[in-house]
């Protein structure tokens, strides 16, 4: 619990609070320190990577591992690993930029559904319905077919139709916040609809919606890897962890050559398990309830 600016109480974890509840969840911690490192490799791939992704020795197609190149060189003679540095900084920018255009979003449509209610609701509500029922995989491929590959458009696309999950969630947190002292105070005090919204209610119900970004963001990275690998997505010569893979789509690749295909699948595997760790220690730091459940289990 805690008071605003304008004296009136509304319930809010502390980040002190929050990072002792987080650091107790041993898996998150680990996902996190391993989230962690995948960023600073994609931040500073110049840096680490040990060859130039783009350089080609066709003389060199399907090299074997060796010091220089640990996990060998594609079709073409370019370095695997270092284009699975560079793929990192692809696949993590279109996991996050989408879940920001989803919680983006999700929050706006959410909270005039769940502050209004009544028709607005019922409106939002069916407009969410008729979203969720759509081919998600279908209409991202048609709509970046006719917008265009560019990674801006995979971001933006993935992004619109992720909303329906983040919105259903802070309406229903908002509903609930209305029965609450403090939104009634701010009622009782003549505060404007946007400015209860956007000052007491929002940041109330962030709490849940923030685990779920994390979901979303592992869900986008999957997404974002199922188009490239389908040709829909990232295009050559930049690199994606999909588009990577898209390369062992035959039965000699996947047999003779798996230093093209395994790293990656496991880059991919580890990215989204880690971002799942990280969203189920956040869940049990933001509630209590669950905190309460893991010191008793």
């Amino acid at each position: 619990m805690s008071v605003n600016s304008d004296g009136i109480i509304e319930d809010r974890v502390k980040g002190p609070t929050l990072w002792r509840r987080f650091r107790k969840h041993k898996v998150a911690v680990t996902g996190l320190a391993l989230l962690t490192l995948l960023v600073l490799a994609a931040i500073f791939a110049p840096y680490v990577a040990p060859n130039d992704p783009y350089s080609q020795d066709l003389e060199r197609s399907y090299g074997t591992p060796t010091w220089e190149y640990p996990l060998g060189l594609d079709r073409i003679g370019r370095c695997n690993l270092s284009r699975l540095i560079f793929a990192s900084r692809i696949s993590l920018s279109v996991g996050v930029i989408s879940a920001g255009v989803s919680l983006t979003i999700g929050v706006f449509l959410g909270s005039i559904a769940g502050y209004y209610g009544g028709r607005v609701d019922h409106l939002l509500g069916r407009f969410a319905d008729a979203m969720l029922s759509l081919p998600q995989i279908v209409v991202i491929m048609t709509l970046v077919f006719v917008l265009g590959t560019h990674i801006l458009n995979v971001m933006v696309v993935i992004g619109l139709l992720g909303w329906v999950g983040i919105f259903r969630l802070i309406r229903g947190q908002i509903l609930s916040l209305r029965e609450r002292e403090f939104y009634l105070a701010a009622i009782a005090g003549g505060a404007s609809p946007l400015r209860i919204i956007s000052k007491h209610l929002v940041p109330n119900a962030m709490s849940p919606v923030i685990v779920a970004v994390t979901l979303r963001t592992a869900a986008s990275i999957l997404m974002e890897s199922t188009l490239s690998f389908l040709g829909f997505g990232i295009q050559p010569p930049l690199a994606s962890w999909g588009s990577t893979l898209s390369a062992a789509q035959s039965l000699t690749i996947l047999t003779l050559y798996p230093y093209i295909w395994v790293p990656p699948g496991v880059a991919i595997a580890l990215t989204v398990l880690s971002i799942n760790f990280l969203g189920d220690g956040l869940r049990d730091a933001l509630d209590p309830r669950a905190q309460l459940r893991v010191k008793q289990g």
